[in-house]
């Protein structure tokens, strides 16, 4: 209990030290005052008991302590790459060449626990990570793939293949202004890469393609809309009396009750006649729709066929690539 006593003392000492010091705010004051009374309560002593007192002030043990501690920046060197010893590095190395093994079978699951058995060895190996976020995102996995990425990118701020991979992540996720910054600073990197010029002309004409007249499966629909030949043939077909009938008689769900004799006596050609003659409900508001739509994809391509390539150019889906890169 004494040396109880002597580090409570100590303590009270220290308290009563920083009270005389000057450099408190009122408020501060009053506080250490109230913990030396519960201090010297607690611990039945007294800053008056001399007997309790050491040669050393409490400052002066704990810069004594604290000087046989290994600097910040000691610390820190122990725990970079070197830290690795050469027989675990060979054992990472080991595991990454499996993991590029299953890359190459289409085992990307695999892949991805070889990469992170690697990882945990040595986890100041860019190479790594990257190998792993090519992996996720052949998993659909576009969010780890990100965040391998950036780990890769913070060790090795010149990595290239890390910020292709990352701009391919990104693009997977809808995210084609960010992905054409990554695929940039890829080709400042490594400029002759045509994999990357070709995935930054994909992004950018996403970019394009992306506000929001331009939906519908990659179809800019605000340049059809400004597309005279388009806005001719449509108001062609909006005023054919057949297909006004049909529109509305689709609107006001009457249109699958018709009996076979068709509108107006001219009758309902193919098979939206034949549907609406068998009674099925709604099953001719869907064939008629089918068959309005047929006629202007006919008209279409009998007027302007080069607008129909242009539609057909622009609905293709182009993805970008991760070329035909091994795995380092």
């Amino acid at each position: 209990m004494t040396d109880t006593k002597r580090l409570a003392f100590s303590i009270i000492q220290f308290l009563h030290d920083q009270l005389h010091s000057g450099n408190l705010s009122s408020g501060a004051q009053e506080s250490l005052e109230v913990a030396v009374q519960c201090l010297e309560t607690a611990f039945e002593v007294s800053t008056d008991d001399q007997s309790l007192a050491v040669p050393m002030t409490l400052p002066e043990i704990f810069t004594s302590a604290t000087a046989k501690l290994p600097t910040q920046s000691q610390v820190n060197n122990n725990s970079t790459p070197n830290s690795v010893s050469e027989d675990d590095r060979a054992e990472a190395e080991r595991l990454k060449t499996d993991g590029n093994d299953q890359m190459k079978v289409e085992n990307f699951g695999a892949a991805v626990e070889f990469y992170s058995k690697a990882i945990a060895i040595n986890p100041q190996n860019a190479v790594y990570y990257c190998n792993r976020a090519a992996a996720y995102s052949k998993l659909g996995n576009y969010a780890g793939a990100v965040q391998d990425c950036e780990q890769a990118i913070s060790i090795d701020p010149n990595y290239s293949k890390a910020y292709g991979r990352m701009g391919l992540a990104l693009a997977s996720l809808n995210k084609h202004t960010e992905a054409a910054t990554f695929y940039k600073k890829a080709l400042e990197l490594d400029p002759d890469n045509d994999t990357y010029k070709s995935n930054l002309k994909i992004a950018e004409e996403k970019m394009e393609t992306s506000s929001p007249t331009a939906g519908m499966g990659g179809v800019d629909l605000a340049g059809l809309l400004s597309n005279p030949g388009f806005m001719n043939m449509a108001s062609n077909l909006m005023n054919n009396p057949q297909v006004q009938q049909m529109m509305s008689g689709m609107m006001s769900g009457a249109y699958g009750g018709m009996g076979g004799g068709g509108v107006g006596g001219g009758g309902v050609p193919g098979a939206a006649a034949a549907a609406a003659g068998a009674g099925a409900p709604g099953a001719g508001d869907l064939s008629g729709l089918i068959q309005a739509g047929q006629q202007f994809a006919q008209q279409m391509q009998q007027q302007n066929p080069e607008l129909i390539e242009q539609l057909r150019s622009q609905i293709r889906n182009r993805t970008p690539s991760a070329g035909n890169e091994e795995q380092p």
